[in-house]
């Protein structure tokens, strides 16, 4: 009895180490010792359980519970400070009380949990090409982590009035953005790997590249036998990581437009500074020159340039005397020069059409949510400075620009067409939702009595309940579904009581 005691009150203590954490492959090693230790103890306890039964036994009674051994009423309480609702399951639903029988359950299936890891662990050890991927993701900061240091390198308050300022600011806003594409790439690839692996070890590939230095434990599989993975004390099923993709997805999205709507801002403020600092020169030029120049050195340097140009005059005269062909061949280099000048000219007012377009879809969609209309004219904004960009030939003066912000641009038109089908598929809701509640309304009126049309009006309230819950918060007609909800759901539960 003594044994059984001291092996139960260290129950708490024991059970969080059965736990694969996955980060640094040489610690995969030690761990799987721990693991085996605890399978141990775990298979001692089993042992003195039978014998406690049996000499517990009375009468009728095939099973004893725990309230004599101190430890067991607080056994499964969560004052061990590691207990989660993603795993309560693990550590006992929060019992307070449990029976010898179902303690010998839970041995079980914390045995076999272990096996599972073991398992795990050597898959891991024995993959080269696994273990290296692994010793490299922890040098790499989590996709939470990245996403708050570029969100942050974003934070600027432009310095309108100081030209190096804005030039440097310029350049972070640009890093900014290269690594929020990266980090998108990245993003894809950890969502895709999650997905779509039919291979535990690729999945956990994905889930490394998502925690990064955090690393990760494998914790506890849940009732639908869906894996249970821990980070920095938060407890996430797979499914969990995946939504958080799609959410870091949209912030990147909306952070690339801020980002392109400051670069504009920075690059237009710049454009102004220069603007004056020429102006200021060219002034200060006349000031300097005309003083100094007297009447007389003014027409000695007027009858020089009129010497020159008869001599270079009489020098062209001559080459065209001797060659038939050099009027010809000025004028096509003449017409060349004048194409390349119409060509660069259209590809600035081209340029910089295209990027008025994209400041006001910018601006269009700042302080969401928006109805359906604001946000298919920043769609249509976005494509017509995409189409804009693209006409861009190269070789003009701002073709590697235009290259650049049709990037941009694209994925912005990207991340806008997808709040349009969000909104779209939002608004059809509430509409459907809306008819849906007319018609039961009208078909228990027809028949009130009838208890096939109840049924019928039951099952309408509660597809259009459906409906409303359906719609994402962040769409604009959600406040109108939040407030549509509980007349519905009142209507719904009037029916079913009748």
């Amino acid at each position: 009895m003594a044994n059984l005691e001291v092996l139960v009150s260290e129950l708490p203590a024991l059970i969080p180490s059965l736990k694969l954490t996955i980060g640094d492959s040489n610690q995969i090693m030690e761990q799987i010792i721990l693991i085996n230790n605890a399978q141990e103890q775990l298979r001692n306890l089993k042992k003195l359980i039978p014998q406690e039964l049996k000499f517990d036994r009375i009468k009728n009674s095939a099973i004893a519970t725990l309230p004599r051994i101190s430890t067991g009423a607080n056994l499964f309480i969560p004052s061990v400070g590691l207990v989660d609702p993603a795993i309560a399951e693990k550590f006992g639903n929060l019992q307070t009380k449990i029976s010898l029988t179902d303690l010998q359950s839970k041995i079980d299936s914390w045995i076999e949990w272990g096996y599972f890891l073991q398992a795990i662990a050597a898959d891991i050890l024995s993959d080269v090409k696994l273990v290296n991927q692994l010793n490299s993701d922890i040098n790499h900061l989590s996709i939470t982590a990245n996403f708050q240091v570029i969100a942050e390198s974003l934070n600027i308050n432009l310095a309108f009035s100081n030209s190096n300022i804005l030039e440097r600011q310029i350049q972070t806003i640009s890093n900014s953005q290269n690594e929020l594409l990266q980090l998108q790439q990245k993003l894809s690839y950890i969502f895709d790997t999650i997905k779509n692996s039919h291979s535990l070890l690729n999945i956990l590939l994905g889930v490394s590249a998502f925690y990064g230095k955090s690393g990760f434990a494998l914790e506890w599989l849940d009732d639908d036998h869906e894996l249970i993975i821990s980070s920095d004390g938060k407890f996430q099923e797979l499914t969990d990581i995946l939504h958080d993709c799609d959410f870091f997805q949209e912030q990147i999205a909306a952070l690339i437009i801020q980002g392109d709507t400051l670069r504009q801002q920075a690059e237009e403020a710049l454009k102004k500074l220069e603007q004056e600092i020429n102006k200021e020169a060219i002034i200060s030029q006349k000031v300097e020159i005309v003083p100094n120049f007297s009447t007389q050195k003014i027409v000695h340097s007027a009858l020089i340039i009129a010497s020159s140009l008869l001599i270079l005059g009489f020098g062209a005269w001559k080459i065209k005397e001797q060659s038939p062909q050099f009027q010809q061949i000025s004028l096509s280099l003449t017409q060349e020069g004048s194409a390349i000048v119409a060509d660069d000219g259209g590809a600035i007012a081209n340029f910089k059409s295209a990027q008025k377009l994209g400041m006001e879809a910018a601006s269009l969609v700042q302080n969401p949510p928006h109805p359906l209309q604001v946000w298919q004219q920043a769609q249509n904004k976005w494509h017509q400075a995409i189409i804009l960009l693209d006409s861009i030939p190269n070789q003009t003066s701002v073709s590697d620009r235009a290259k650049n912000k049709l990037a941009y641009y694209q994925i912005n038109y990207k991340f806008i067409s997808q709040r349009v089908l969000i909104e779209k598929e939002a608004l059809a809701n509430l509409e459907s939702a809306q008819k849906l509640a007319i018609e039961a309304n009208l078909v228990r009126q027809n028949s009130p009595h009838s208890r096939r049309i109840r049924q019928q009006a039951k099952d309408k309230w509660e597809q259009a309940i459906n409906l409303l819950e359906a719609i994402p918060e962040s769409t604009s007609v959600y406040i109108q579904a939040k407030e549509t909800l509980p007349i519905y759901k009142a209507n719904y539960a009037a029916i079913s009581q009748i």
